[in-house]
């Protein structure tokens, strides 16, 4: 892939809009796959007609959505494994309600795959949003669509920019939903963390913010690449499980107080695997990805660096300084040359 070599990021090498491998099936597993596609590709459709088409206008309770919900990641055999919440012990979740995001509060969820917005509906039932480089406010969407934007373009500058609101305005129209933020903007493979969009940045300054990272193994069914519908449905629905690990952090808030809960104005991370020029480098590559009306403070990139930080060490994965900008100009170099 040294093609592609433009598309990795300086500091690290990674390559965050490569698409994973699959592992060759081989010869005795290949019927296998095959079957197992055939017989659940009727149910999945079917599942999925019957939510977005009709249980989602009905006035039904969110447990028979969630149910239905989850069956749809169980049918594909898609196992949540492991859940892990920063200050809470193996079996103290149900004493700490405080350390999972609840009604009220905003979500800063990493994004790799289709499956993320349909896990965290499934859980959470939150509001979804769009997030944009070039601009500090959301678009909201619904389930259906933020499945849909895994597999879209990377879009700069939002198309309908009457649709835009502020995080603030958004809670308050909805003060019983949790509102789902994917402030990367675009989808990656998972192996590093996006500068974020300056949208967390209209949050009120009491609401929490929780950093949540999902991560896939085998990580084949992310999609940092638009489009490839097909293939990616034959890599879900062929393979006998995908399992999924899901990361909590500490809630933090719209503030760079040091004084703030948890901290939130001291964002560097001061670990082994971090180099303080590469965070330097990393405030330089965000501030070039947005606009006048997304210029993001010195205080303000405090914020974003807290919740970059903790979305990459959920992840196990580092930061990197490549953005959408790099991504649209990945995907015209991509396209171009698979065609």
């Amino acid at each position: 892939m040294e093609k592609y070599s433009q598309f990795r990021d300086k500091g690290t090498a990674i390559a965050p809009f490569l698409p994973v491998p699959t592992p060759p099936a081989g010869v005795l597993w290949g019927p296998i796959h095959a079957l197992l596609f055939a017989v659940r590709v009727p149910a999945v459709l079917f599942l999925s007609a019957f939510y977005f088409v009709v249980l989602e206008w009905l006035p039904v309770g969110s447990f028979i959505r969630k149910c239905v919900l989850w069956l749809l990641l169980a049918i594909p055999g898609v196992w949540w494994v492991d859940l892990q919440v920063d200050g809470v012990k193996r079996g103290q979740l149900a004493v700490s309600p405080d350390h999972l995001p609840h009604p009220g509060t905003i979500i800063a969820s990493s994004f790799t795959s289709p499956l993320d917005p349909l896990y965290l509906a499934g859980i959470f039932a939150p509001v979804f949003t769009r997030s944009y480089p070039s601009t500090r406010k959301v678009e909201p969407i619904s389930l259906f669509h933020a499945i849909l934007l895994a597999f879209s373009k990377p879009i700069i500058v939002p198309a309908n920019p009457e649709r835009l609101v502020t995080l603030k305005d958004l809670k308050k129209k909805n003060p019983r939903s949790i509102i789902c933020v994917f402030p990367e903007c675009t989808t990656t493979n998972g192996r590093g963390i996006l500068p974020l969009s300056p949208s967390l940045l209209t949050a009120d300054p009491n609401t929490r913010i929780y950093p949540v990272n999902l991560r896939y193994t085998p990580g084949d069914i992310t999609t940092p690449t638009p489009g490839n519908h097909l293939s990616w449905f034959w890599k879900l629905l062929s393979k006998p499980t995908h399992y999924m690990r899901v990361r909590i952090a500490r809630s933090v808030y719209n503030s760079p107080r040091l004084d703030s809960p948890n901290g939130a104005g001291s964002s560097l991370a001061t670990g082994l695997d971090t180099n303080v020029f590469d965070n330097l480098n990393l405030r330089n590559e965000i501030h070039k990805e947005v606009d006048e009306e997304g210029v993001v403070g010195v205080d303000e990139q405090k914020v974003l660096d807290r919740i970059g930080e903790d979305l990459a060490r959920l992840g196990r994965v580092k930061r990197v300084g490549l953005g959408v900008r790099e991504k649209v100009e990945f995907v015209k170099v991509w396209t171009k040359r698979r065609r």
